[in-house]
């Protein structure tokens, strides 16, 4: 009996004996998680955030770069006898900042005990400098390195847009799961739009730390590490030169600037007014600024060349004489008299042919020349009429990227609005309506809505004599590259291109002669415009103004929208033909002309 229980208690003590051995061997061999937590005192993984791609102009010129900054991290499991006044002193904060700071980091999601968290962001290299000596004397605490944005010029701000911490919302968004809490994200303009292109890869490194957090070098002699991939460089079709002048010009105005390359749809400007310094949207008080900045009234992070949608005004008369020729409803030589009804408009004689009804900007002229596009006698009913005819027009109105977004490469581009069929029977709650209910929208007034990009790239068209490629911020992307794709592609009108020939005649002669005589015309330079002055009751009319030079081979086109500035003759008129003489002649010629539009008096 004393025998059999003696093997029994040697059975159980050998069966505990193989347990452990085996759990040992388990533990040692098998399974790796052991020896990680336990190198993980003296191993840190430190995340290598990647240089983000440079942004130059079309002529080399570098807009934006890349300038150090670091972020306190906290490896809370790693805190010892943390001294708090200490610390706050160092980093210039509160005892109670400090801790509403640490109580909020903990309720974020991916928030750990036994990983690396950013407490502090966006230190600049002197508060580096500042506090560096002193981080031995604070375990669980480290500096991440990483890069904000930095500018050359305060210019071109809701164009090149700002980089800023990925939202929750974004991140629940991010369906390749590329980003995590803390990253930096494209927010708006060109780092939104070319975010990829931009980003680059995050690399990691695993390096060697004692009890104290003393670095003594890497893990393994960096065998595990991955190098970051710094993104690509992009080269932009802005002249820097071009834009600074531009801001100058708009400065204390809102409203807009757009010059095209009609050649090749390159955005040599892209003026937004009233606007702000890029740089206050970086660093340790980007939280401030830009609440600052998106509470100002003025609305400076409203981009307007995209964003702001305005009648078009006199300038879409010069569609409207497209439309009529290429549908053979009236030739150049049509004349129509001024009886002032049922529009007013202002005297210029008797009446016109074409050409002289578009330099002195006639409004009976125009209201008849859509009545014989729309009412073609179609049909024996007048409203079924119309209904046919506006089907036509609003075909011919879409061929020039009016009514939709042309597709530049930015974000939240508005559509404008072209009033067709569909929005009429809504407005008149399927009602019969006729030419007579919807005439205004022959000069431009009335339910039409353009954003300026598109003004611009109607006169970047005619300068094309019909045709245009989709407007573009970006001619290269990395050191060897192109454009994207789609920005290389030609878009026809519906006009036949002899009948541009006719716009260009008419838009020189209103330069020449009609009402941009006065402010538009350059010495040397053969200007083509158009002038509008925009309805915009109770307050001033806007002040419009498209054009392109020279006439017979264009090199610049240019839209300007001058909020509550009055006649398009005054304001608009002179900006526009200023950033001509700036591109292509490099300075202004008629200083009077600048002194003018300094002054900002354009309704007296």
């Amino acid at each position: 009996m004393s025998d059999s229980r003696k093997y029994v208690i040697q059975l159980i003590v050998i069966l505990v004996a193989i347990i452990f051995l085996i759990k040992l061997f388990s533990i040692q061999v098998l399974d790796a998680k052991y020896a990680v937590a336990a190198s993980s005192n003296v191993i840190h993984r430190e995340v290598e955030y990647p240089y983000r791609g440079l942004i130059y102009d079309r002529n080399g010129k570098l807009l934006v770069y890349n300038t150090p900054q670091f972020d306190l991290t906290i490896t809370p499991n790693e805190v010892r006898n943390l001294d708090t006044l200490k610390f706050c002193e160092l980093f210039d904060m509160t005892p109670e900042q400090l801790e509403e700071t640490y109580n909020s980091l903990r309720k974020k999601k991916g928030f750990s005990r036994v990983r690396a968290n950013v407490l502090i962001k966006q230190l600049s290299e002197r508060d580096l400098a500042r506090v560096q000596d002193y981080l031995v004397d604070f375990p669980g605490f480290d500096i991440q390195a990483r890069t904000t944005r930095a500018y050359t010029a305060p210019v071109m701000a809701n164009a090149l847009g700002y980089v800023s911490e990925i939202s929750p919302g974004r991140l629940k968004q991010d369906a390749i799961n590329y980003y995590k809490q803390g990253d930096y994200i494209g927010q708006s303009g060109i780092e939104a739009f070319y975010e990829e292109q931009l980003r680059g890869k995050r690399g990691v490194k695993f390096k060697l730390k004692n009890v104290r957090g003393i670095e003594k070098g890497s893990y393994e002699n960096g065998e595990y590490d991955t190098l970051a991939v710094p993104g690509q460089n992009l080269t932009t079709t802005i002249d820097l030169e071009l834009q600074k002048y531009g801001e100058y010009l708009m400065a204390g105005q809102s409203g807009s600037i757009v010059a095209i390359e009609p050649a090749t749809g390159e955005i040599l400007s892209i003026v937004s007014g009233p606007s702000y310094d890029p740089s206050l949207l970086t660093g340790r008080h980007y939280s401030k600024n830009f609440a600052q900045i998106s509470s100002d009234t003025l609305k400076p992070l409203f981009n307007r060349p995209l964003m702001a949608q305005y009648r078009p005004g006199s300038i879409f008369k010069v569609i409207q004489a497209m439309v009529a020729l290429n549908e053979g409803v009236i030739s150049r030589q049509t004349y129509i008299p001024c009886i002032m009804v049922p529009m007013k408009c202002h005297y210029h004689g008797p009446g016109e042919t074409l050409i002289g009804a578009i330099t002195n900007s006639c409004n009976p002229y125009f209201y008849n020349v859509m009545k014989r596009v729309v009412n073609r006698g179609k049909s024996e009913s007048p409203f079924e009429d119309t209904r046919i005819g506006l089907e036509k027009w609003e075909e011919y109105i879409a061929s020039f990227g009016l009514g939709s977004p042309l597709g530049i490469d930015l974000p939240n581009e508005k559509s404008g609005m072209v009033p067709g069929v569909k929005y009429y029977d809504r407005a008149y709650d399927n009602r019969p309506w006729k030419y007579s209910n919807i005439y205004s929208i022959a000069i431009g007034e009335g339910e039409n809505l353009v954003v300026p990009l598109q003004m611009a790239n109607f006169a970047a068209t005619v300068a094309n004599r019909g045709y245009y490629y989709i407007p573009h911020l970006v001619r290269s992307i990395g050191e060897d590259g192109e454009s994207l794709p789609v920005y290389r592609e030609k878009h026809y009108t519906m006009v036949d291109p002899q009948y541009f020939d006719v716009a260009v005649e008419a838009m020189a002669e209103v330069v020449r002669s009609g009402t941009g005589q006065y402010r538009a015309k350059l010495k040397d330079i053969e200007v083509c415009g158009k002038t509008g002055t925009v309805q915009n009751d109770p307050l001033p009319d806007h002040s419009v103004f498209i054009a392109f030079a020279p006439k017979d081979d264009p090199k610049i086109a240019v839209s300007v929208y001058v909020e509550d500035a009055g006649q398009g003759a005054r304001a608009a008129a002179s900006i526009a033909s200023l950033m001509i003489e700036k591109y292509l002649l490099g300075e202004t010629e008629r200083p009077y002309i600048e002194e003018f539009v300094k002054r900002g008096e354009f309704l007296y």
